[in-house]
């Protein structure tokens, strides 16, 4: 067990985390056509572009409770909303896109001056993968425990060097949220609906982003997680081989962030800070994107798979990790729905025996593999019909500032 979660006072302080996000959206006009004016936010330390020009990046700050981030969130929308209804634009509640006619519509996100390598890199990645792939947009969440908790476990398991503990916590962490990052998309995969655009049947998926059409490499990469120099020794191989043009174009489920500039060298360097979930939807259930519920549940599945002995993620289970994300995302797979409801049974046992006082974030989430009660099946109810006239309904209300559908 990586936290000794018998220990009272190690138990009190796994109750607390730290919590940050970066939620992606899409610019779109009052007619629902792509947002076609420059990226409104220049210089903004909370409001940047991804990939499109288009398309929004909101970065929330970190938080040691997931309401503050939440809220956060609510703000910064509140700020965007203001700046965009200047220019008649609405900020798209979905993470598929509106509909468009050609990839024209997609304009490659323009920095200049020494930020013009941004550009150039998307251009490249538009050309690898396509355009249509950087309309999709998500949610990346960012979780670690705080260093008082991780300091506290060094010092009760007698390790020779902090450092080296928390990098090795963090790797064997990312190990068993990548092999079970499959149970996050079942649970918050909001996006079963599409305009025909996309090239996307409606309804098939209930992740579209996270299913085989995706935003994923053109292989699986195979990790080493024996330490931090051979994680990342094993990434850099790829970009050696010109399989990757550099860590950022790896796009997987979980990501080792360090703090500072997100690159090997810095990561190598600092060490781990925290771990990134890449597998979240926006959410169109509600204006932020994502319910404090989820983030809540994220931090209580770290836990307990913290609980977990330690095991060798080899290639074929990594293989496999990968295999079933993209399976989870299948709208109404019984296989994966019975597979979420054995694994919540489990973490509720966990939750009984060490959190009791948590058990209400464990039934949120059992609450959802009642028959009509997924997020993905509540979105599809509401938006299939319509997807169009009801999505720039939606974002003409949380443009008002109205709350939750």
């Amino acid at each position: 067990m990586l936290l000794d979660l018998n220990n009272s006072y190690i138990n009190r302080l796994a109750q607390n985390a730290e919590f940050g996000i970066e939620r992606e959206s899409l610019r779109v006009t009052f007619d629902g056509k792509l947002a076609q004016t420059e990226h409104p936010f220049v210089g903004n330390t909370h409001i940047d572009r991804d990939f499109c020009e288009n398309q929004l990046e909101m970065i929330g700050d970190v938080f040691n409770a997931p309401a503050e981030l939440n809220r956060q969130l609510d703000n910064l929308l509140d700020r965007v909303d203001a700046e965009l209804i200047k220019n008649n634009e609405l900020l798209w509640a979905f993470s598929n896109p509106p509909r468009f006619v050609s990839e024209d519509e997609i304009p490659v996100a323009r920095f200049h001056g020494a930020l013009q390598g941004k550009s150039e890199y998307r251009h490249y990645l538009a050309q690898k993968y396509g355009k249509k792939k950087m309309l999709l947009s998500g949610i990346h969440l960012n979780l670690s425990f705080t260093n008082e908790l991780l300091k506290t476990a060094f010092l009760y398991g007698n390790y020779p060097d902090f450092a080296e503990f928390k990098n090795s916590f963090y790797l064997r962490l990312s190990k068993r949220l990548t092999q079970y990052a499959w149970l996050a998309v079942y649970l918050t995969a909001a996006s079963p609906v599409a305009d025909a655009s996309l090239g996307v049947e409606s309804n098939v998926y209930s992740s579209i982003r996270c299913s085989e059409h995706g935003y994923w490499n053109d292989f699986t990469p195979i990790f080493d997680y024996s330490n931090l120099k051979s994680y990342v020794r094993s990434i850099a191989q790829y970009v050696v081989n010109g399989k990757l043009k550099g860590a950022s174009e790896l796009y997987y489920p979980v990501r080792l962030k360090p703090r500072g500039a997100n690159s090997l060298e810095t990561l190598l360097q600092n060490g781990v800070n925290h771990i990134e979930l890449r597998v979240l939807d926006v959410n169109p259930l509600t204006r932020t994107g994502i319910f404090t519920e989820d983030i809540r549940f994220m931090h209580l599945l770290l836990l307990y798979l913290s609980s977990l002995p330690d095991f060798d993620f080899d290639e074929e289970k990594q293989i496999r990790a990968i295999s079933d994300v993209k399976s989870a995302a299948v709208f109404g797979s019984a296989e994966y729905k019975q597979r979420a409801k054995e694994m919540l049974n489990e973490i509720k046992r966990f939750t009984e025996q060490y959190f009791p006082k948590y058990l209400n974030i464990v039934d949120y989430q059992r609450n959802k593999l009642t028959d009509g009660n997924s997020y993905a099946e509540i979105v599809s109810r509401k938006f299939s019909d319509g997807y169009m006239e009801k999505g720039l309904a939606l974002a003409r209300a949380y443009q008002r500032g109205e709350g939750d559908v």
